[in-house]
């Protein structure tokens, strides 16, 4: 029994070292410039610059489908903030759904359309889906969604 506790104290101690020297000062390897957050426990800045993606909906129903076809449709949207616009990615809640996105920056006051194509073959029944649009804007992420009965 003491030969197994000095064995399993000697390996708490081998990994706690491992684990202590391996890391270093951890926010010594990023920049802080690359940081832009103006919320902090006491608020939000309100002077910030910061990109505001305002989108006229949120939400589309493409109605009835017939099984099989592969509709899109496109969610307009303003940078409605005071500095440059950036979508990093739009992430899909399913296969059967793809967004296509600027890749450029938005300037402030322009627009553009972020298109949601759904595929409904092998689907049926009432379809819900859900595209997550990720940007330089607080709040970082949009989500955007469809639905369609497929028939």
């Amino acid at each position: 029994m003491y030969k197994e506790l000095r064995t399993t104290a000697l390996y708490i101690i081998i990994i706690s070292l491992l684990l202590v020297s391996c890391g270093g000062d951890p926010a010594a390897q990023y920049d802080t410039s690359l940081i832009n957050n103006p919320n902090s426990a006491d608020g939000s800045d309100s002077d910030a610059k910061l990109p505001v993606i305002t989108f006229d909906t949120d939400m589309h129903d493409f109605g009835r489908l017939q099984a099989g076809e592969n509709i899109s449709y496109s969610f307009h949207f303003v940078n409605s903030g005071h500095a440059n616009l950036v979508i990093s990615a739009c992430d899909a809640s399913c296969g059967c759904t793809v967004a296509d996105f600027p890749r450029d920056p938005i300037a402030p006051g322009r627009d553009g359309y972020v298109t949601v194509s759904f595929k409904s073959a092998g689907m049926s029944g009432q379809q819900y889906k859900e595209v997550t649009v990720c940007t330089n804007a607080q709040p970082s992420r949009t989500k955007l969604k469809i639905q369609a009965k497929v028939i």
